[in-house]
């Protein structure tokens, strides 16, 4: 995704501002959830000569959809564990099945 840095006597990488200008847009991309496949595919329209727009905004909207399903998700298990909460408080440790590991998290025909 960069070009290779040239090195000063001292050693140290000596990066133009265009390529600094690259790692903050890798950053940025990165923080919004787009992965370095993705990243790659809008760096290389970009050095085609070619508008990303239109493809960023369609990775965007991909990305809020899956993070909208991952929240329904996690919103799905936050109510189960609530529930098993909730029961927890209810049984007696001395009620466990001694063939269960926990008779808490048990298979529900166990239950």
């Amino acid at each position: 995704m960069l070009a290779t840095a040239e090195r000063t006597p001292t050693g140290y990488r000596d990066y133009e501002d265009v390529v600094v200008d690259r790692m903050a847009f890798v950053r940025a991309a990165q923080t919004v959830g787009l992965t370095l496949g993705e990243i790659r595919e809008i760096l290389a329209l970009r050095d085609l000569g070619e508008t990303p727009c239109t493809h960023v905004t369609d990775l965007i909207h991909r990305r809020a959809e899956e993070i909208g399903h991952r929240i329904t998700e996690l919103q799905r298990l936050q109510a189960e564990l609530i529930r098993l909460a909730r029961r927890a408080r209810s049984l007696d440790p001395d009620d466990c099945d001694p063939e269960l590991v926990c008779h808490l998290i048990a298979p529900v025909e166990r239950r």
